[in-house]
């Protein structure tokens, strides 16, 4: 909906200016003498700079997504009308990508439009997981409840993501470190070395002429170097996001990797339990939360073993006979879902698991962290040694001819 700034005289004469929403400038005008204002002056606002470039929105992030479904189901509980919610949640939002969402929302929601239906329509900020969660709560008139619900899953998913991107910066940020200071001696200080021996007139040793050599080669095409790298990273972003039969196949060998495979297959496992648990709990049909929850399993292996399984399970079947057959998920996920099948406690038992697994992620990335930390020192020290050691070679060579 439009947004006219305008201006208006009281009853006293007093000039006073806002805001407004509206469809028209009429519908500006009507609402401003209901409050008993004169309109002087009514103009549509000028368009924000990011409104025309879409890379300058700011992002809307977990936590600002949190604090705004906490407070929702807060003033749901407290009897607010969800339009009022909306219209307070707008207002102080600080967020201007946020706070156009929520305006949008609520615009649609005076029009007629379910809340759940407003919200799909911004599907960045509110997933399949979001709208579904909330159009059962409409349904079962405890939307509180699914917020605070949601709130909780929320929070919990971003810890178990941050988790994995923690485990990443340390090994990143010393390969980053690596490889500018192996670049920075064979572009830099080698050619110094080498032109002192060059003035020498002696004979390299084979390590040290090894060494000039591959210096040679970087200063020649280190922009050709870093230039194909770039594009090989650009072309395996591009197939895998374009091709899914390439994207399936590393998929399938991130899972079997020896390090990151046990990790990526525990967060998958941690995800899965949390959030079809959370659907269970709130009233979604197993089968939508089974759809759902493929869709956002970030593997095809899994994201294909869940739709197996939810095939089987409307064909009849149980959640765990299918689970074992797909073959992706640990004996003990299986038998415990098995159990909390046959007690009718299968959020309680996901919920569980969910919780198991969070804390077997913890361990993971410790120990991830603990190997990789001394391979990579070790790594770091051994090829600026060996180059050094290389570089020193000569000089060991000339102090016995001079002797």
């Amino acid at each position: 909906m439009p947004v006219y700034t305008w201006k208006g005289k009281t009853r006293q004469g007093t000039v006073t200016k806002g805001e407004m929403e509206a469809a028209t400038v009429e519908a500006v005008e009507a609402q401003l003498r209901g409050q008993m204002l004169t309109p002087v002056s009514v103009k549509a606002k000028p368009k924000d700079i990011s409104e025309y470039l879409g890379f300058l929105k700011q992002k809307i992030t977990t936590k600002e997504l949190v604090i705004f479904t906490r407070q929702f189901a807060t003033m749901i509980d407290a009897g607010l009308p969800l339009v009022q919610c909306l219209k307070i949640l707008g207002d102080q939002q600080e967020n201007p990508t946020f706070k156009k969402i929520i305006v949008e929302v609520r615009s649609d929601v005076e029009q007629g439009s379910t809340f759940a239906d407003a919200l799909a329509k911004h599907p960045k900020p509110f997933d399949a997981l979001f709208c579904n969660l909330v159009a059962a709560g409409e349904v079962g008139g405890i939307l509180d409840t699914i917020l605070n619900r949601l709130a909780v899953y929320l929070e919990k998913a971003d810890a178990l993501k941050r988790k994995v991107k923690g485990a990443m910066v340390y090994p990143t940020t010393v390969l980053v470190v690596a490889v500018g200071v192996v670049v920075l001696l064979l572009v830099k200080v080698i050619p110094t070395f080498e032109k002192m021996f060059a003035d020498f007139g002696s004979d390299l040793p084979g390590p040290t002429q090894i060494v000039v050599n591959i210096s040679h080669f970087m200063q020649e095409w280190i922009g050709i170097f870093l230039g194909v790298l770039f594009a090989v990273a650009v072309a395996f972003a591009q197939a895998r996001k374009r091709s899914y039969k390439f994207r399936r196949a590393t998929d399938a060998l991130f899972l079997k990797a020896p390090v990151f495979g046990p990790l990526i297959r525990k967060v998958a496992v941690a995800r899965f339990t949390r959030t079809l648990g959370t659907m269970i709990a709130s009233g979604v049909p197993i089968l939508d939360g089974l759809d759902i929850v493929s869709r956002t399993a970030g593997n095809v292996i899994i994201e294909e073993a869940l739709r197996s399984v939810r095939t089987a399970i409307s064909e009849g079947r149980t959640v765990a006979e299918p689970l074992a057959e797909a073959g992706v998920f640990p004996g003990m996920v299986v038998q415990m879902i098995a159990v909390g099948e046959e007690t009718g406690a299968m959020e309680t038992m996901l919920a569980k698991i969910g919780d198991f697994y969070d804390e077997e992620v913890d361990a993971a990335v410790d120990a991830l962290t603990a190997m990789l930390e001394p391979i990579m020192m070790v790594g770091l020290g051994g090829t600026v040694g060996s180059m050094l050691v290389a570089m020193y070679l000569p000089i060991f060579k000339i102090a016995e001819t001079i002797n």
